[in-house]
């Protein structure tokens, strides 16, 4: 053995009792939970639902920091360059998925990030503002193919399940919507409520709200199954579009290399705090499912989403400017 390689082994032995003991005493300061959302939005809102009690858990102050923008992509991008070391996290939108064949990104989710827990799934919900003429689905796809491309549909922003999922009704329906991307779901809902945009394609976690107040009219859910969330409203697979089926989500990522005794502990104290029957039922109440799955269910989810929403944007030519 030469000189080097005897020095690298007594530096390797001299480094691991020092990380076992950084393992052993995680967490011992604050945590960043990267949400690359704005404040206001779906991601935001579940995220500062379970944080307090996260923190309980875990002991020390869980720190949300909203970095929104490019559909999710910049707050993600920094994630994606944190160190592993179990002080940064990201609660991701379903963005996460189409943005890997949409955009040219620095990373691949699979490869930058361990996932943690599938968090939460729920229907998307076509609404339109009550002051626009559109009672059910079957009145918009009517005025959309008598004048193609003059009836907007607002989403969170480009790529994200709302935006590619109406774009695929287009398509399978034969008509023309005009997309109005936002960034983020909070600014998309002020202007569906004030009645900017006609029609809000949308998670029912922002929205549920002004449904119940009668501002917003549901006209479908993407759900193979009307859900209980939007009580009354028919899923579009019922209203020809058979087999349509696009729930949407929200996951846990751990940086690629945190320790794995740390992943554990994380995923252990959030299942933990997703079971608080108060956080539980605050969340559900949003509009969404707890699901609080095991890291093996979540990858596997995380891995078929980028797969399958990425053959739909190739097969349709869907861009990130469309």
């Amino acid at each position: 053995m030469n000189r080097r390689s005897l020095m690298t082994l007594v530096a390797m032995g001299l480094a691991a009792p020092s990380l076992s003991r950084a393992q052993e005493s995680w967490p011992d300061r604050p945590i960043r939970l990267i949400v690359p959302w704005p404040p206001g939005g779906s991601t935001d809102t579940i995220a500062r639902l379970f944080q307090p009690k996260l923190a309980e858990i875990l002991g020390k102050p869980v720190i949300i920091e909203n970095r929104g923008g490019a559909s999710g992509s910049i707050g993600a991008i920094e994630a994606a360059r944190a160190a592993p070391d179990g002080y940064t996290w990201m609660f991701a939108y379903d963005n996460e998925a189409t943005n890997q064949t949409l955009m040219r990104l620095p990373y691949k989710t699979l490869e930058a990030f361990t996932p943690v827990s599938l968090v939460a799934t729920g229907p998307l919900a076509l609404v339109a503002h009550s002051s626009t003429p559109y009672r059910n689905f079957q009145d918009v796809v009517a005025a959309a193919k008598a004048a193609p491309d003059t009836i907007s549909f607002a989403s969170s922003g480009v790529g994200g399940l709302a935006h590619v999922s109406t774009t695929l009704l287009q398509q399978q329906g034969r008509f023309n919507l005009v997309h109005v991307p936002y960034r983020g779901g909070g600014p998309a809902v002020q202007d569906a409520v004030a009645g900017q945009v006609p029609l809000f394609m949308s998670n029912v976690v922002i929205i549920s709200q002004h449904i119940r107040a009668g501002v917003l009219r549901p006209l479908g859910v993407t759900t193979l199954r009307e859900s209980r969330h939007v009580p009354g409203t028919l899923p579009f697979a019922e209203q020809g579009f058979d087999g349509f089926d696009a729930p949407t989500w929200w996951t846990f990522l751990a940086r690629s290399g945190t320790p794995e005794p740390i992943q554990r502990r994380m995923h252990e104290a959030l299942t933990k705090a997703l079971a608080e029957p108060d956080v539980r039922s605050r969340i559900e109440e949003q509009g969404c499912d707890v699901r609080a799955t095991g890291p093996e269910e979540c990858s596997r989810f995380l891995a078929n989403e980028i797969e399958r929403w990425g053959k739909v944007i190739r097969d349709n030519n869907i861009r990130a400017d469309s």
